[in-house]
């Protein structure tokens, strides 16, 4: 694998750069000159410079490129701006300020991680009962079975587990109260080596022990997975806590299922508040049947947010969850997973 570029003519950026790559795990090649540096310039995953280094690459006649990084101890010095426009660098850092940047890039780069991050999709029931925990679960089933890495995280500390929905609940590997994390950083590739599977979804469910992750572990957890790229389906239970705050801060959607009830509605107008208060960019899925004729459309405006489907009744689906055979291959739970998936631009 290729690794990140140091060219820096200042021994005190020099030799930070250096400490905050091995500190992170990350392996650099570092390189004293211009003639060096050319035979990597196109294939090192990101460029660090300070700014001599970078007056000099764009005197040589390097060309501009992707995730050049300059380094500066004093970024008030014009120079250091002068040359990142020459070669059109990412930004401009000023050392120590940035230390802790620095320390995430080079972590991201010791994982290999390459490309856009993940998405993040919340779920959460409109009442009790809804079915949010079989939806967050067919999302993450989808997702996966479209090629996309993907990571289902139960954040419900009072439900049966999901594990036990997926008919893992005997497969090995961690679950929260086993996974040891409080906060920071954790690494996206250690933590999918860890963690259960099943049909390519990587698995962080409870233990069914009422133990609720601490908004700090679920923050770690949910950041990690994106940084990897990951599309993370979160599994949130109603109720008002830090944690849930948490996964909700980092969902680029979040999804009410709310039935096709009245009673349904009124409770989920509750929810919608509540979670419009938080800031969060939540759209209603209506699931069926509706015994009384509501329409999803009137579902959606008496919760007062944007319909994202509609999920009539699926015959067999309560038969397989007791059975723990589990699928949503096709049928109106895996259209709505899907359609979920599309509104945050993931390809289903």
């Amino acid at each position: 694998m290729a690794k990140p570029l140091v060219l820096a003519n200042d021994e005190t950026v020099l030799d930070e750069l250096l400490r905050l790559a091995a500190a992170a795990g990350c392996a650099v090649e570092r390189v004293s000159d211009v003639p060096a540096a050319r035979q990597l310039w196109h294939t090192a995953p990101l460029v660090f410079l300070d700014p001599g280094g970078a007056r000099d690459c764009h005197a040589a006649g390097l060309p501009s490129r992707d995730n050049i990084i300059i380094v500066s101890p004093d970024t008030t010095d014009v120079t250091s701006f002068k040359a990142a426009l020459a070669l059109h660098a990412q930004r401009v850092i000023e050392l120590p300020v940035a230390d802790s940047w620095l320390s995430e890039v080079f972590a991201d780069a010791a994982e290999g991680r390459a490309g856009p991050p993940g998405r993040v999709v919340a779920v959460i029931g409109g009442r009790g009962g809804a079915g949010a925990s079989v939806f967050a679960s067919a999302v993450a089933v989808t997702a996966a079975r479209g090629g996309h890495s993907t990571m289902l995280v139960d954040c419900d500390p009072l439900a049966g587990g999901l594990d036990l929905l997926l008919g893992m609940e005997n497969d090995e590997g961690p679950r929260w109260p086993d996974i040891g994390v409080r906060s920071g950083r954790v690494a996206s590739s250690a933590l999918r080596a860890a963690l259960p599977s099943c049909a390519g979804v990587k698995l962080l469910s409870g233990a069914r022990k009422g133990f609720a992750p601490e908004p700090e572990a679920v923050t770690a957890v949910v950041s990690a997975s994106r940084r990897g790229g990951d599309v993370v389906v979160c599994d949130l239970p109603r109720d008002m806590s830090a944690t849930v705050q948490a996964a909700l801060s980092l969902a680029d959607l979040t999804v009410i299922v709310v039935p096709a009830e009245v009673r349904a509605c009124m409770s989920a107008a509750r929810v919608a508040e509540w979670l419009g208060g938080l800031g969060a960019s939540a759209q209603v899925l209506v699931r069926g049947p509706a015994p009384g004729g509501l329409s999803a459309e009137e579902v959606a405006k008496a919760v007062d947010l944007p319909l994202l489907s509609w999920m009539p009744y699926q015959r067999g689906l309560a038969t397989s969850l007791e059975k723990g055979t589990f699928v949503a291959r096709r049928g109106p739970l895996a259209a709505a997973a899907r359609r979920t998936l599309e509104t945050m631009g993931v390809p289903a």
